[in-house]
């Protein structure tokens, strides 16, 4: 890994192969269904930490409306989300954070649809007026975030940014639709830390890459 500068992310380079298995703890009944430790979860609690600064820097003084977006950013939201007050708590500088959810399914197995599919009330009029913080576990060609945003401005909030635990080198790749990334990692299919392969793998702390017989075995 190599530092990809500020707000842009830590860089994983394509050749990095992750981690061997053997040197953590993870549930199981994985063994077979996972590769590698892409990103262990410490590095990943140490680089929330770090957006959540850059955050309270960009915000000022506004209240925060957070947008998580369902499912597999609830573990980034939630760890985000809590640095951010405790950064409050230490300094004199305490930012207001109301969190709301918008569930979005655009996977089928291992691949992004087409269509933004939004699960449930589609109404954000609370968003109306707010500095707005979308939150997103993964981000690759943008397509989802694109129709996302133009949704949410439909609402007129007063500022939108969107924070990216990930995002992928992929052509065409939505690079300057995040404003801070945790990761830009190569075009894996990565699971854990909330990030599903037809709803498997959420339970594991660490991102790792997906086997070819875990995608077999869990595939619809």
């Amino acid at each position: 890994m190599d530092n990809g500068g500020m707000k842009r992310g830590i860089v994983i380079k394509d050749e990095w192969p992750g981690y061997s298995l053997d040197l953590f703890t993870y549930p199981e009944h994985y063994h077979e269904d996972i590769e590698s430790v892409y990103i262990p979860h410490g590095v990943i609690m140490n680089r929330i930490e770090r957006l959540a600064r850059y955050i309270m820097d960009d915000f000022g003084d506004n209240n925060i409306m957070v947008l998580c977006v369902l499912k597999g950013g609830y573990k980034f939201c939630a760890d985000l989300v809590e640095f951010i007050k405790i950064l409050g708590r230490n300094s004199n500088k305490y930012l207001e954070t109301r969190v709301e959810f918008i569930r979005l399914k655009s996977y089928l197995n291992d691949q992004s649809t087409e269509e933004l599919h939004i699960i449930g009330s589609r109404d954000l009029s609370f968003l109306r007026g707010k500095c707005v913080l979308i939150v997103e576990a993964i981000v690759d060609t943008g397509k989802t975030m694109k129709a996302l945003l133009k949704h949410v401005e439909t609402f007129e909030p007063k500022m939108v940014k969107v924070a990216g635990l990930l995002v992928k080198r992929v052509p065409n790749m939505a690079e300057s639709l995040t404003d801070y990334v945790g990761f830009e990692i190569p075009n894996h299919f990565v699971v854990g830390y909330a990030l599903d392969y037809n709803e498997y793998f959420r339970d594991l702390n660490h991102i790792c890459v997906i086997s070819k017989s875990g995608k077999m075995k869990y595939k619809v």
